[in-house]
C-alpha cells in the first residue's frame, strides 16, 4: 500500500545552470642536473562532486573563475627529489557535465564525491627533460549543470505545472495567467508517509520549436535528460501561446511535445512516462477526457490532423492517464501514487535486468573456464590416436 504525505518544495533564486572557467595544473620544480636530481610534479586541479554546492556558490566565491594548481618543488641537495605541488580540487554541485572549449564532453559527475582530473600538472625537471621543468596543462572548460531528479515535469506554458507542485507541496511559487511563470527550474519533494523521498523538478515551459533553442528551447530539455521520469501536464481545455499562434487541442499539445522530445534526442522518448490531464474542473472537461483517451488509444486515426513535419516517429506510451484539478485537488494523491508505483516497477526491472546480466557473465565464464582444459583433453587425445 502507497501511503501519501506532504511535499518540500525547494525554489531556486538567481539560478545559474552553466560556468565557465580557467584552469591550469601548476608547473614541475627545477631539476638539479650535477647530482641528478628531479623537481617534483606540479599539481593537479579536479573538479569534485559535493551535494550542498550550487553554480551560483562557486560563482560568488570565486568571482575570477581562474583555478591554478601548486607549482611542484625544485630539486635541491637536501631533498633530490622535489615534492609534488598540491592538488586544486573545485567542489561542482553533484549533476555536472564537463565540457572543453571546443564542446567535447571530458566528463559527468552524477553522485557526491564523483571526481574527474582536467588539468594536469607539468613534470618536474629531470633527466629526461635536460632538468627543465614543464607547464601545467592549462584550458578553458564549461560547467554545464543538468538537474538530476525523479521525476521531471513537461508541459506547455500554462498547463499547471507550476500549480501543480504548489499543489502537492502546499508551497507559492509565482503562478499567474501567462505564458512562461517558469522562467527557472524549481525543484519539489513528495514525502511519503513510511519517509520515501522522490524529487520532482518543475522546468521552463517548452514551446513550439524549442528542440531549435527558441524559447527556453534547450535550457528545458537538457535538464529532462537527467530525470527517472517524464510526467506529462496537459490542459484538458488545449493551450494557445498568443493570439498570433495556432489553437492546439489537448491531444495536439501531447502530439507536439513528443516531436520536440524527439527532435531535440530521441533516447528522451524512451524514458518512462505518466500523463498529468489538468484543469479538470473545467465545463465539459470529462466529455474531452474521453475523447482524448480515444485519441491516445488509437494515435493513428488522427495524425492525419497535423502536418507530416509535426508528427513524431513515435508516439508516448504512457503508464497511466491520470485525470487532475491542481485547483480542486481532484486526483492529487492518485498521481502521487502512480508515480510512486511507476518508480518503484521502473527501478525492479532495472534490478532484474542487472542481475541477469550479471547471472549471464558469469555463465559465459564458467564455460570459457570449463572448455579451455577440454579443448587441451582433446588435443592431447588427438596425438595419441596419432601415434
Amino acid at each position: 500500500m502507497v501511503h501519501c504525505g506532504r511535499v518540500l518544495f525547494r525554489k531556486y533564486g538567481n539560478f545559474i545552470d552553466n560556468v565557465r572557467l580557467f584552469i591550469k595544473g601548476g608547473s614541475g620544480g627545477m631539476g638539479y642536473p650535477r647530482l641528478g636530481g628531479e623537481g617534483g610534479k606540479g599539481g593537479d586541479v579536479w573538479i569534485v562532486a559535493h551535494k550542498k554546492m550550487t553554480l551560483k556558490q562557486l560563482k560568488d566565491k570565486y568571482p575570477q573563475k581562474r583555478f591554478v594548481a601548486e607549482g611542484g618543488a625544485n630539486s635541491r641537495i637536501s631533498a633530490l627529489k622535489g615534492s609534488k605541488g598540491k592538488d586544486y580540487e573545485i567542489p561542482v554541485p553533484v549533476g555536472i557535465s564537463i565540457t572543453d572549449e571546443n564542446g567535447k564532453i571530458i566528463g559527468e559527475l552524477n553522485k557526491e564525491g564523483d571526481r574527474i582530473l582536467v588539468a594536469e600538472g607539468g613534470l618536474g625537471g629531470k633527466l629526461l627533460t635536460n632538468f627543465l621543468p614543464l607547464k601545467g596543462q592549462r584550458r578553458i572548460i564549461h560547467l554545464d549543470l543538468k538537474l538530476i531528479a525523479d521525476v521531471g515535469l513537461v508541459g506547455f506554458p500554462n498547463a499547471g505545472k507550476s500549480s501543480l507542485l504548489s499543489r502537492v507541496s502546499h508551497a507559492k511559487p509565482a503562478i499567474a495567467d501567462y505564458a512562461f511563470t517558469t522562467l527557472k527550474p524549481e525543484l519539489g519533494k513528495i514525502m511519503y508517509d513510511d519517509f520515501k523521498q522522490i524529487s520532482v523538478a518543475d522546468l521552463p515551459g517548452l514551446i513550439e520549436g524549442a528542440h531549435m533553442n527558441k524559447g527556453m528551447g534547450h535550457k528545458f530539455l537538457k535538464h529532462i535528460e537527467r530525470t527517472r521520469q517524464l510526467l506529462f501536464v496537459v490542459d484538458i481545455g488545449g493551450f494557445q501561446l498568443s493570439s498570433q499562434t495556432k489553437y492546439r487541442t489537448a491531444f495536439e499539445t501531447i502530439i507536439l511535445l513528443t516531436k520536440e522530445l524527439e527532435l531535440y534526442k530521441e533516447e528522451l522518448q524512451t524514458k518512462p512516462a505518466l500523463l498529468a490531464v489538468n484543469k479538470m474542473d473545467l465545463p465539459d472537461a470529462q466529455d474531452k477526457f474521453h475523447e482524448l483517451v480515444n485519441q491516445l488509444q488509437n494515435p493513428k486515426d488522427f495524425l492525419h490532423l497535423f502536418d507530416k513535419n509535426m508528427i513524431p516517429e513515435r508516439t508516448m506510451e504512457f503508464q497511466h492517464i491520470i485525470p487532475i484539478s491542481a485547483l480542486t485537488g481532484e486526483g492529487i494523491e492518485e498521481l502521487k501514487n502512480y508515480i510512486r508505483r511507476s518508480l518503484d516497477e521502473h527501478a525492479n526491472q532495472e534490478n532484474e535486468a542487472y542481475h541477469k546480466k550479471q547471472l549471464l557473465n558469469l555463465r559465459i565464464s564458467n564455460i570459457a573456464s570449463y572448455s579451455e582444459p577440454l579443448s587441451k583433453q582433446t588435443i592431447a587425445s588427438s596425438r595419441m590416436d596419432i601415434i
